[in-house]
């Protein structure tokens, strides 16, 4: 399975982000669930999640060294978008 690679991300209001794959897709994928775990802890602060950016080449999107999601995770679990719902993001 040939999974595209990200090419935008924008974080959103409520944990969720908006990815723009390869193939020109969006995705909307919700971080939530993964705040419960402890690695991804950090992530509850607003300021550092908006703070998401692609990692080189496209195969995850990530927030330091140590706090990732790879492009497999998003095009999997994330719900597919049409390109005009990806505007948007609340302060």
């Amino acid at each position: 399975m040939n999974i595209p690679k990200i090419i935008s991300v924008q974080p959103l209001d409520d944990y969720e982000l908006m990815i723009e794959f390869s193939n020109h897709e969006y995705r909307q994928y919700d971080v939530k669930p993964l705040l419960k775990k402890e690695m991804f802890a950090p992530l509850e602060s607003r300021a550092f999640f908006k703070n998401v950016k692609i990692e080189q080449g496209g195969y995850a999107v990530s927030w330091n060294e140590d706090i990732d999601i790879s492009e497999y995770e998003l095009w999997a679990n994330g719900k597919i978008q049409q390109q005009h719902q990806r505007v948007g993001t609340g302060d």
